[in-house]
C-alpha cells in the first residue's frame, strides 16, 4: 500500500520530492505528540515543530472551524482578527518592534525582510552563513545552501563559515566569536567593493540548520558591532526557535542577547495552519511601504488569525515555555550521559536537542547517524538529522513533550546507538 502510494505520488508530483526515511511513513492521524500510520502503528513525534502545541489540538481546531464557518476574506476589508492578533504578538517583543505583515510561509516572510533591508539602506548586498536555509523564493534560495543557484551565487550575496562547537570557526571556541565577526567584516568589504553595498545579515539565533551548535549568550555581539558600524540591518529568522522552543522566553534572539531590526516567524505560529509574519520597527516598515507595493491575498485572513490566536492561547495557558525549559534540560542531561565511541557532543536548548557523531579521524559519522534515524523510525520514534554533513541527530518535538516522552525516546535511543554497527 505504501509503495503504491509512493509511486502515485511521484507520478503526480514529479521526481526528487523527498520523503523522510528509507521506508516512508504513511501518516493518517495525529494527536498531541503522537501520530499513527495507515497500518495503525503509533509513533512518538520527536521531530515536527509545526504542530507546536500538539497535533490536532482541539482548541486550535475549534477556532479554525468556527472562523471558517463565519467569515474568511483578505485584509483589504477591515476585520478584528488581524488587529487583535497583531497587537498580542507585537507585545511579545521589545526593542521597538511593534508592527507586522502577515503572510503564509517563512519563505515569504524572509523575502520581505530582505526587501526591508534594501528599502532602509538603499543597498542590495546580503550575508548569511554557508550552511543555512532561509526559504525557497528566488531571493531566499540565494542565501540558502541546500543547492547552489543556477549560474552560481549572485554578486550581492556572501556566505560566511557557520559557527560550530566541534570544529569552531578560527580554530578555537574562545576565539570563534571574533573570528566569525571578522569573516562578516570581510564579506561586507567585498560587497561594498562589488558596488552592491551591504544591506543586511540574515541569521537564525539558534543556528538551527547549521547544526544548532553550543554557543554562549553574547556570541554574536562582535558581529552585531560590525554590522551596526556598516549601517546594515539584523534580520532574525525565528521560524525554528521562536514561540518558546528554547525554554528561555518567547524568542531565540532574546536569549542570544541581540536586538534585531526585523524578525520573521512562521512554522509553529498557528499549529500547522499556513501562517507566517514579518515584524519590525515603525521606521523600517515605513521605508518598506514607501519603496514597495505589497499585498498578500491570504496573509492575515480571519481563519489564519484565529488559528494563530488559539495557538498562543495554549502556549500561555499550558505554560509550554516552562515545559520546554524543564523537559529540555532533563533530555539534554540524559544525552550527556550517553557514552559511545563516535559521540562528539550532546547539545541543545529547550526542546531542540541531539548528538553529533564523528569518526576517530574526525570525519563526520554520517552513515552511522543515518542508520540510527532509520532504526528509531522502525521502532516507533520519528526524528532526523541536521548539520553540514548530516551527522547530528535532530530532536525537535511538539511543545507538550513530557519527561515520560523523553524517557521513552531516549531509552530507545540508547539501545539503538549501542546496537548500530560503527
Amino acid at each position: 500500500m505504501t509503495s503504491d502510494l509512493a509511486q502515485r505520488r511521484e507520478a503526480v508530483l514529479g521526481p526528487n520530492v523527498p520523503t523522510f526515511y528509507d521506508d516512508p511513513v504513511h501518516l493518517v492521524r495525529g494527536e498531541g505528540v503522537w501520530v499513527w500510520d495507515a497500518d495503525g502503528r503509533k509513533y512518538l513525534d520527536c521531530y515536527n515543530n509545526v504542530p507546536h502545541v500538539g497535533h490536532c489540538h482541539p482548541h486550535v481546531v475549534d477556532a479554525i472551524t468556527r472562523q471558517a464557518s463565519t467569515l474568511n476574506t483578505h485584509t483589504r476589508y477591515l476585520h478584528d482578527g488581524i488587529v487583535e492578533y497583531g497587537e498580542r504578538l507585537c507585545a511579545k517583543f521589545s526593542h521597538e518592534i511593534s508592527q507586522l505583515i502577515m503572510v503564509c510561509t517563512g519563505s515569504e516572510a524572509n523575502d520581505i525582510a530582505l526587501r526591508m533591508a534594501q528599502a532602509v539602506t538603499g543597498k542590495t548586498g546580503f550575508i548569511a552563513t554557508d550552511n543555512t536555509y532561509h526559504g525557497n523564493t528566488l531571493a531566499t534560495a540565494q542565501l540558502s545552501t541546500r543547492r547552489p543557484p543556477i549560474g552560481g551565487y549572485p554578486r550581492n550575496v556572501r556566505l560566511v563559515p557557520a559557527p560550530d562547537s566541534v570544529r569552531p570557526v578560527g580554530g578555537s571556541l574562545d576565539g570563534q566569536a571574533d573570528a566569525f565577526a571578522s569573516n562578516v567584516a570581510q564579506a561586507i568589504s567585498e560587497l561594498e567593493a562589488e558596488g552592491c553595498g551591504f544591506a543586511g545579515f540574515m541569521f537564525c539565533p539558534s543556528f538551527a540548520n547549521e547544526g544548532f551548535p553550543s554557543l554562549d549568550r553574547g556570541f554574536l555581539d562582535p558581529t552585531v558591532d560590525v554590522i551596526r558600524n556598516a549601517g546594515g540591518l539584523l534580520l532574525c529568522d525565528e521560524v525554528q526557535p521562536g514561540f518558546g522552543r528554547s525554554g528561555t522566553g518567547w524568542w531565540g534572539h532574546d536569549w542570544l542577547g541581540v536586538q534585531p531590526d526585523v524578525v520573521t516567524v512562521g512554522k509553529p505560529m498557528a499549529n500547522g495552519h499556513p501562517v507566517a509574519s514579518v515584524l519590525t520597527r515603525p521606521d523600517v516598515m515605513k521605508a518598506f511601504r514607501e519603496a514597495f507595493g505589497y499585498f498578500n491575498t491570504f496573509g492575515g485572513n480571519p481563519v489564519s488569525c484565529a488559528a494563530a490566536m488559539a495557538t498562543m492561547d495554549i502556549i500561555e495557558q499550558d505554560s509550554l515555555i516552562d515545559n520546554a525549559r524543564d523537559v529540555g534540560a532533563y533530555a539534554l542531561d540524559r544525552l550527556h550521559n550517553i557514552s559511545h565511541p563516535l559521540k562528539a557532543e550532546a547539545r541543545g536548548q529547550g526542546l531542540f536537542f541531539g548528538i553529533e557523531f564523528v569518526q576517530d579521524d574526525g570525519a563526520p559519522a554520517t552513515e552511522f547517524a543515518a542508520n540510527v534515524v532509520e532504526q528509531m523510525r522502525q521502532r516507533g520514534v520519528l526524528m532526523n538529522r541536521i548539520g553540514r554533513d548530516m551527522n547530528t541527530l535532530k530532536m525537535r518535538p511538539p511543545m507538550p513533550f513530557s519527561q515520560d516522552n523523553a524517557d521513552f525516546a531516549l531509552t530507545l535511543l540508547e539501545d539503538v546507538i549501542s546496537e548500530t554497527p560503527i
